[in-house]
Formats: C-alpha cells, sequence, structure tokens
C-alpha cells in the first residue's frame, strides 16, 4: 500500500514539476512512473496541470423570467422515519408515524399523510407525526408529502411497508416467540 501512495505521490509531483514521464512494468508486474529514463519505459506526454482561480468565475442571477417560472424548492429531502420499511410491530394496537424533513417544513407548508392509499386524519394536514389508533393486522403502506401554501408538491416521501402482528385464535398470546406446545393427548 505504501509504494502504491509514494508511486502516486511521486506521479502527482512529476506531473507539476514535468510534462514527460516514464512509465514501466517490473518483473513483478508492479507498474512504476518516474520523470526519468528507464530501460524498457514508455515515454508518456502529461498535459498541463489544470489549476482553477476562484475570482475569475463570475455569478450569473438567474434572469427575471427564469425566476418567475420556477418556484424554487426549501426541500433537500424527506423521509419517513417511523415506523421503519420491513418492521414487524407485536400486539400492536397503534402506529406513531413520524415524517422527517430537511429543513423542517416553512410556515405555510403542511404534512399529510396516506396509509394504505388513504388520508389519515380525514385527509386534513398532520404535522410531521401522527399516532393512528386502532390499527387492523396485516401489512400498510405508508407515505407522506409535504405540500405548499398553493397546494404543490414539495417533497414526497418513499413508501414504507410495515407489518401489524396482533393476537387471534390461532396465536393469541403471540409475542413474537414461539408458544410452548403441548402433548399430544393420547388416542
Amino acid at each position: 500500500m505504501r509504494r502504491i501512495l509514494f508511486t502516486l505521490m511521486s506521479l502527482g509531483c512529476s506531473v507539476a514539476l514535468a510534462t514527460t514521464v516514464y512509465k514501466w512494468v517490473d518483473e513483478n508486474g508492479v507498474i512504476h512512473y518516474s520523470d526519468q529514463p528507464h530501460p524498457n519505459a514508455q515515454k508518456l506526454q502529461v498535459e498541463g496541470v489544470q489549476t482553477y482561480s476562484s475570482s475569475a468565475a463570475a455569478v450569473r442571477a438567474p434572469a427575471e423570467s427564469e425566476q418567475s417560472s420556477a418556484s424554487p424548492n426549501p426541500y433537500k429531502g424527506c423521509a419517513i422515519a417511523q415506523p421503519l420499511d420491513q418492521q414487524n410491530l407485536p400486539n400492536a394496537q397503534s402506529v406513531f408515524i413520524r415524517v422527517a424533513a430537511d429543513p423542517m417544513p416553512r410556515g405555510g407548508d403542511r404534512v399529510f399523510i396516506t396509509m394504505d392509499g388513504q388520508g389519515v386524519n380525514g385527509g386534513q394536514p398532520t404535522g410531521l407525526s401522527f399516532n393512528v389508533t386502532p390499527i387492523d393486522r396485516g401489512a400498510h403502506s405508508v407515505q407522506a408529502q409535504i405540500r405548499g401554501a398553493d397546494g404543490q408538491v414539495l417533497c414526497q416521501t418513499p413508501s414504507v411497508t410495515f407489518y401489524v402482528q396482533q393476537p387471534n385464535l390461532l396465536s393469541p398470546g403471540f409475542q413474537g416467540q414461539p408458544q410452548p406446545t403441548t402433548s399430544p393427548r393420547p388416542r
């Protein structure tokens, strides 16, 4: 590893100082670079070093027509933080849904959560968290949207699927652990 790092550093220095580099492979198959000629070396021509000057860059403000046609989206991202995707919830009577947004929603923006394709809270905004009670057993999918004051979707989370396991007649005490079995009755 040191040899490779040293070779790369040498190559970097030789590129900065010279425009001719020699490349060869030794008897062990190791590739070498140098600014000095070597028997059986291939001569490489290296272009000038690329540089960047921050003072040379001009910042262009968007034209007025560009600003009015595209409203900026303030959100870098949003996601369902709770429950986790593919999470099993044994004996759950309710589920707490939490949405994470970067940055936090602005004053006029609203969060809408849907579960199994239906809006929770009667389709009204919920905020970043909402508790669904009661919850049926089975698979459920949750998704959220952050909408602006004009109703435009500004951020939408990926769908998260979770599973609710509740006691039933076939497994009344199910808690994620196998139940002790009773010995069969003699015939």
